[in-house]
């Protein structure tokens, strides 16, 4: 299948990982309401020894970036999390469906996670936080469904990007093939 197939046709498109990208904004929204509704703000509710269920409210980026700017930056991540949504749709639906997995699980994934945090900042003018990570004092920015979600579709994009298709590792903009080289047999009989 070529890409104008793909490309005409959603079914044979990267599209249909989008299914994925609805998983995620479900799964995300349902969860923050249900911190939202049942937890106070800043409270802490300690699941395992490492791992905290609190209720913060993020008005920056990852890791709180920018949370202290003055209000602009809620429409900024807005506008960026639009376009970039948007970006990330196109690029899916101009790859096909098949072979390439873990591409367009990956782009469904920051896409996903991309909508609903755009969501909150809409509805809410902020995103809410709620997954507390933590060892012996130090603790890791709280985060939610949409930035995991968001973390590995980048993690993935990264692998992806320096693993070819077939397993090889590439390596530069030319993505020149790292491969052990087989012997070639000279003819040295002189004919």
């Amino acid at each position: 299948m070529n890409q104008t197939s793909a490309h005409r046709d959603p079914r044979r498109s990267g599209m249909v990982w989008l299914l994925l990208s609805i998983f995620v904004v479900v799964g995300d929204q349902v969860s923050k309401w249900m911190v939202y509704t049942s937890i106070e703000l800043y409270q802490r509710i300690p699941v395992i020894s490492l791992l905290d269920i609190t209720h913060l409210r993020n008005t920056g980026a990852a890791f709180s970036f920018l949370s202290d700017a003055g209000g602009w930056q809620r429409w900024f991540f807005i506008v960026l999390g639009i376009v970039v949504s948007g970006l990330v749709v196109i690029w899916l639906g101009r790859l096909p469906a098949r072979g390439k997995s873990w591409l367009c699980s990956a782009l469904a994934l920051v896409v996903g996670g991309a909508v609903g945090n755009v969501i909150d900042r809409v509805r809410l003018g902020y995103v809410v936080d709620f997954i507390s990570v933590h060892y012996q004092g130090w603790y890791f920015p709280a985060f939610n469904v949409a930035d995991a979600a968001i973390t590995v579709g980048a993690i993935v994009l990264l692998i992806e990007s320096v693993v070819a298709g077939d397993g090889r590792i590439e390596s530069g903009r030319a993505s020149t093939i790292i491969k052990r080289r087989e012997p070639v047999e000279r003819d040295d009989s002189g004919s």
